[in-house]
């Protein structure tokens, strides 16, 4: 059985969020300013988010490595 990927969008906010794993955690900053990651406590990845997922449209492709501080 798989894992369950929440995958969610706000029109009006112009907001998507990806969520792999429900868990406590917070967001921080990436190297792009319109992409959030959200880690846990330990430093794993439980998902990201886009700010103005609208204003990528016809630009060049958005690519940002999200970090993962565990071991």
């Amino acid at each position: 059985m798989g894992k369950d990927v929440k995958v969610w969008y706000d029109q009006e906010a112009d907001y998507l969020e990806v969520i792999f794993e429900r868990k406590e955690g917070y967001f921080r900053e990436t190297e792009n300013d319109a992409v959030m990651e959200k880690i846990d406590e330990d430093g794993n990845i439980l998902g990201f988010s886009i700010l103005k997922v609208s204003s990528l449209r016809g630009g060049k492709p958005l690519s940002v490595t999200l970090k993962s501080l565990a071991a």
